[in-house]
């Protein structure tokens, strides 16, 4: 029986205005598992309504108050975990080992994190002599416009609405119309859970439709967007004019720099998740990886090895390491990559092509072995490029310069790993490269109290921990004379 899901607005499952759906589809069989509301301006509309209405008394609900639901609202969700890990894995195609072990703990974490961050802002008071006493004020900005993506659904749909609503703003979310079931769930729990009508509005469709809707809409001041980098540059035209507040997230090619002196035993488990967790379907996923020469030969047949033995099959598998990717024509971009790496005489060192053996209940799946390429030039389109998907390349590099000259010489700048045994050359090489984010000898390893965005065409504006308040409320200063 396929799931019929619905907009949440003003606290209630709403059917769209024009009653039209679009098919969601299980990117493991490629079959219809539920539909989802085709969402146009006038759903977007109400969804503003609502969260105009809900405004004045949720941002005059105590802080207290608010962290009280949200830790509610976390605790719920861990406790139906597995419905929800069942729900992203279908959804995704994700297998449910990743599921179940980083996005939705993560989720939780999210709202826990926010709704305990709020209890212990503080505020700038600056004394002018004797004169004056100027301090800020921070206030929530309104109804936020929040878009989150398909690659890790609940992942980073909480990381935008958690710190959003913690803070006293009321929200209009509109998740990725490929993976909507996770947040329609959450929806419906959050009002179970005390959330008041109105403070959180989900509003599904396509981004043509829902998502310019709720960038364009005159009464939502702030927009925060993850996704790709086309788009958000299209968010960015839309909201300059009007002087929006906007946070965006967008594309990574992102640099894995490996240096001799590693031990390749205790490393390799790292970079192979690095390179291809949840398919390579993860925006800090390093999918260049760069190897100094003594170590080159022996470092391509250990990660060919190693990617090799990645298993593929049924994201519900338990065993699955490497499930479907998320669509047919996101499958098919990431084969004509492949294709574009051979035209370009490149070798494929694994992979390369749709996997064999798996269940018939999966021939209609999204699958894509996990491939690794060498032989290609730096600036050849397959490095350039983001694909979004399991290819990576793997370049040799003699000098430190060019090895950084490389990482940096790509319009994104979201993330990069670099693993040495040398101290100095850790912090030197981590300073050194255009990233916002830069792990060393580990990928992955996030603190929510640090700010997390890219550089140059990776975003605009940083999220997480402080970042995340700031962003959501407006500063006012107050200054009082004291003669």
């Amino acid at each position: 029986m396929t799931t019929i899901l619905a907009n949440h607005i003003d606290g209630r499952a709403t059917e769209p205005v024009d009653g039209t759906y679009l098919d969601d589809i299980d990117p493991s069989t490629g079959a219809v598992h539920a539909l989802v509301p085709a969402s146009e301006a006038a759903d977007v509309d109400a969804a503003v309504e609502a969260a105009k209405r809900a405004f004045p008394g949720w941002s005059a609900t105590p802080a207290a108050e608010r962290s009280k639901i949200l830790l509610r609202i976390a605790d719920r969700l861990e406790a139906r975990l597995e419905d929800f890990v069942h729900a992203e894995s279908v959804d995704s195609g994700k297998p449910v080992r990743l599921a179940r072990s980083l996005d939705i703990p993560r989720a939780v974490s999210n709202l826990r994190f926010f709704a305990t961050a709020i209890l212990h802002t503080g505020s700038d008071l600056f004394a002018t002599d004797d004169r004056a006493l100027n301090y800020t004020l921070r206030r929530p900005r309104g109804v936020a416009g929040l878009i989150s993506p398909w690659n890790l659904p609940l992942y980073l749909f909480t990381w935008k609405i958690a710190p959003a609503i913690a803070t006293g703003n009321t929200v209009v979310a509109k998740p990725s119309e490929l993976t909507p079931w996770t947040a329609a769930m959450l929806a419906e729990l959050t009002a179970e859970e005390g959330l008041p009508p109105g403070v959180l509005n989900v509003v599904h469709g396509l981004g043509a439709a829902a998502g310019s809707a709720i960038v364009d809409h005159p009464d939502v001041p702030a927009i925060s967007f993850t996704g790709g980098t086309a788009t958000g540059a299209t968010i960015a035209r839309s909201a300059a004019p009007v002087f929006k507040k906007l946070s965006l997230e967008l594309g990574g090619k992102n640099a894995t720099v490996v240096f001799a002196d590693v031990d390749l035993d205790e490393v390799m488990p790292g970079i192979v998740r690095s390179a291809f967790e949840n398919q390579g379907e993860i925006c800090l996923c390093g999918s260049r990886l760069f190897v100094e020469a003594p170590l080159y030969d022996r470092f391509v047949t250990a990660f060919a090895e190693a990617v090799g033995k990645l298993r593929i099959g049924d994201p519900l598998d338990e065993a699955t390491e490497q499930g479907a990717l998320v669509s047919a024509a996101h499958r098919d971009k990431v084969e004509s990559y492949i294709q574009l790496a051979r035209d370009l005489g490149g070798e494929i060192v694994t992979g390369g092509g749709r996997p064999a053996g798996l269940p018939s209940r999966l021939d209609g799946g999204y699958f894509v072995r996990p491939t690794v390429v060498t032989g290609l030039p730096v600036d050849c389109r397959v490095n350039m490029e983001e694909i979004f998907g399991p290819v990576v390349t793997v370049t040799p590099f003699t000098a430190e310069s060019d090895v950084i000259a490389w990482a940096n010489g790509t319009k994104y700048g979201l993330a990069a790993s670099v693993w040495t045994n040398d101290l100095r050359r850790a912090h030197r090489v981590a300073g050194a490269l255009d990233a916002g984010t830069v792990w060393v000898n580990t990928w992955l390893l996030r603190d929510l109290r640090v700010p997390f965005g890219g550089m140059k065409e990776s975003g605009v504006g940083r999220e997480g921990g402080d970042e995340a308040l700031r962003f959501f409320t407006e500063p006012k200063t107050v200054s009082v004379a004291l003669k």
